[in-house]
């Protein structure tokens, strides 16, 4: 029987997101390509370490076991060859993870290739396809190494997700106020337009699949997967993004409208696995604590170019 990629959540992850490929990476870019595959098919059978993202992804493939319906699909897409693959798929078998997909295009951009894979979120090292994919439509972060498994082995029972608000979950239209005319004409225009729902940002179509699994374990006394909206907003700014996450249908567990107070300390009481931020000023930092994605501008609407 063919297998649809349309129903389950679809994760595309690359490899340097999956697997910590730093050193490895840092060959390619002294020594070029010849020596990087040389280096990796000498190493081939040398398991990888886990990388920043694979708490989530482990979680994410948990899912799978407390439904008899498939719910996520994680497929790998890099920009390695075939002929390099074979320590990533070896890494993937040790540690016992249920992915027997992936994208290898030989170093070309994968952006081209995330529509076909039906993909709802891709996370990757390289700037270039993430900013590609979110051209394309499709949710995306460039994930930051600072952050790495200590236990890979250990079974997470509920995947904890937070966002940025503006740029992230919401458009980046207010955050283009408040850049260009100041704190000030940002709060005004946040009260009159209160009433009014916030354009959709790049992650609101993947929180929306987030709130829908959720739903499919509302009996459970502990749902697996826990949402917090983590924003640099305050009062009186605070009551648009509430109302329209109304509007949209959809919740959050969890909201900490922190006025440009630090987030790393929020987020790592919350134990998020994953935090989108625009930018960098806060995922930086986040990222030392939790695993952290900056999310790119789509191309030309960076509020502060």
């Amino acid at each position: 029987m063919a297998f649809s990629l349309i129903e389950p959540l679809v994760i595309g992850i690359s490899s340097r997101a999956l697997f910590d490929l730093e050193e490895e990476n840092r060959i390619y870019e002294r020594e070029g390509l010849a020596a990087y595959e040389a280096y990796q098919v000498q190493h081939e059978n040398d398991v990888l370490r886990p990388g920043a993202a694979f708490p989530l992804v482990q979680a994410f493939l948990a899912l799978n076991q407390l439904q008899a319906e498939q719910l996520v699909e994680v497929i790998i897409m890099s920009r390695n060859s075939p002929n390099t693959s074979l320590r990533i798929f070896r890494s993937v078998q040790e540690y016992g993870l249920d992915i027997s997909r992936a994208a290898l295009s030989g170093g070309e951009p994968i952006a081209p290739y995330l529509k076909s894979y039906e993909t709802d979120l891709f996370l990757s090292a390289n700037g270039g396809d993430v900013q590609q994919a979110i051209d394309a439509g499709v949710a995306a972060g460039v994930i930051l190494p600072g952050n790495l498994p200590e236990n890979p082995r250990r079974r997470l029972d509920q995947i904890r997700i937070a966002f940025d608000g503006d740029a992230v979950l919401f458009s980046a239209d207010s955050e283009r106020i408040f850049q260009r005319e100041g704190i000030d004409a940002f709060f005004e225009n946040e009260q009159t337009m209160a009433d009014v729902p916030l354009r959709e940002g790049p992650f609101a179509p993947f929180l929306r699949t987030l709130a829908h699994i959720q739903s499919l374990f509302a009996e459970r006394e502990e749902a697996p997967i826990r949402t917090a909206l983590v924003t640099s907003r305050n009062a009186p700014a605070h009551e648009r993004p509430i109302k329209t996450l109304r509007a949209w249908g959809v919740r959050v567990d969890e909201a900490h409208f922190l006025g440009g107070a630090p987030k790393a300390p929020v987020l790592k009481a919350f134990g998020a696995h994953i935090f989108f931020d625009d930018q960098p000023r806060h995922a930086m930092p986040a990222s030392e604590v939790v695993p952290a994605a900056v999310v790119p501008y789509p191309e030309g609407e960076d509020p502060m170019g």
